[in-house]
């Protein structure tokens, strides 16, 4: 039997020790980037949640010190992309009345007159549509006079121009009339809004789908979820004023999560607007609802859907139920919910809300309550901006989560911006906003 050479397996020997070596330096080093690159990323994001980088001094500022009315970077750009605040005063101009959706214009700025069917044309369907702030699906249909309620048989507009204004509006097409020759009067339904999709941790609540409810939304500064809100149309939502109060004014910092049920950042679109409203008082709450605009549209899909507006006089009564959605706590001071979370509540009537029991003068009348004196289930922290909403032939945003005394306590249920006392202010924006786009 021949001998192996010692010298061949003395080189095998050195070759391993240097591979292995080799490899304890590569893991070293990877393991040091590692540690550099978790290292760098929290720095960064530290810095970034505490400062705010001023582009054209190359110097930082306190993040509190960014939209305070005060230019503390040397061009200003710390106040130029700022939550703002719109006060409307006058009375919106085009309304659509109760569950039918009857088209009413105001005239004189005093008389709500209903809108006849007489030479009623599509371009007139679409021009109001825009008007209330939707740019997808107008239709009309002709409804028969003599099934209305007779508050709406007491005026009337006919279509009687060829209305050479359109900036000015529907209005420039109509003139009063006493009568409505065709007996017919024109319904309007400017969106795809609140459809129906089958099916309660919000405190007492249950898991649920973002298809069921694909208008709610994930408001989020610097990538984490402090407020939810509602779609309401591809570029436009809804949220409560107090989610952007204090140090979360830079709008940079905002972005908006849609069409997902876990709570996640990913997929988020940045925000170009946010629009308080300027008689939000942050002590009584009264006024909070704010209006987000989108940097762009969004497409609709199963996932992502847009809730209906409530028409003018909306009935929804003491007792009725509502569904209220979010990842808000699910307890009180507790963790956020991973997934997302429905909760049915009636409606409590405003005597009884209003009662020196529970929140007394509390109450004002922009403000619905909702839920069981009893406790137990009710929104809680990090719901707030979301939406409280009704079926009818449709779901109607007809509330926004805005505070409450703790979480699903006994006698002190959910209270939330009546969003039927603010489509004023809500229509006005769409209408103002618009206008600056074109």
């Amino acid at each position: 039997m021949p001998l192996r050479p010692r010298r061949l397996s003395k080189l095998q020997t050195k070759k391993k020790k240097r591979l292995r070596f080799a490899l304890i330096i590569i893991c070293c080093v990877l393991l040091t980037s590692l540690i550099l690159a978790l290292g760098l990323y929290y720095i960064v994001k530290y810095v970034n949640s505490q400062f705010y980088y001023c582009t054209q001094s190359l110097a930082f500022i306190p993040i509190e010190k960014t939209c305070d009315g005060k230019l503390d970077c040397g061009a200003g750009e710390d106040e130029l992309n700022c939550v703002s605040s719109l006060r409307t005063n006058t009375t919106y101009p085009v309304r659509l009345m109760g569950e039918s959706l009857i088209l009413q214009v105001l005239v004189n700025e005093e008389t709500w007159s209903t809108v006849c069917a007489d030479n009623w044309r599509t371009q007139h369907t679409r021009l109001v549509c825009q008007q209330l702030g939707y740019t997808q699906s107008p239709r009309s249909i002709q409804v028969p006079l003599r099934s209305l309620h007779s508050d709406l048989q007491s005026a009337f507009s006919v279509v009687n121009n060829e209305g050479q204004d359109t900036s000015a509006g529907i209005q420039s097409f109509l003139g009063m009339s006493d009568e409505c020759k065709s007996g017919l009067v024109i319904a309007l339904s400017c969106s795809d809004c609140g459809e129906v999709v089958g099916e309660d941790r919000i405190v007492g609540g249950t898991n649920t789908t973002i298809e069921s409810w694909p208008w709610q939304v994930s408001l989020q500064w610097n990538k984490q979820h402090v407020c939810g809100g509602s779609l309401i149309s591809m570029q436009w939502l809804i949220s409560a004023a107090h989610c952007f109060t204090r140090r979360t004014k830079e709008l940079s910092r905002w972005s908006v999560v849609l069409g997902q049920t876990y709570l996640g950042s990913s997929g988020a679109v940045s925000v170009e607007n946010i629009l308080l409203h300027q008689a939000y008082n942050s002590v009584s709450h009264d006024y909070d609802i704010a209006m987000i605009r989108l940097a762009s549209e969004v497409l609709p899909g199963d996932y992502i859907h847009p809730v209906c507006l409530p028409p003018y006089q909306l009935s929804v009564m003491e007792g009725d139920e509502l569904a209220v959605t979010g990842w808000g706590v699910l307890q009180e001071n507790g963790q956020l919910a991973e997934v997302l979370q429905k909760a049915t509540v009636p409606l409590i009537g405003r005597s009884v809300c209003s009662k020196a029991s529970i929140y007394g003068s509390a109450i004002t009348s922009r403000m619905l309550c909702a839920g069981f004196l009893k406790g137990g289930v009710d929104s809680c922290q990090g719901d707030s901006g979301g939406p409280l909403v009704f079926l009818s032939s449709r779901w109607h945003l007809v509330g926004v989560v805005s505070w409450g005394g703790g979480c699903a306590r006994k006698g002190l249920p959910g209270v939330y911006t009546d969003v039927r006392e603010h489509l004023n202010w809500i229509y006005s924006i769409l209408e103002v906003c618009a206008h600056m786009n074109d």
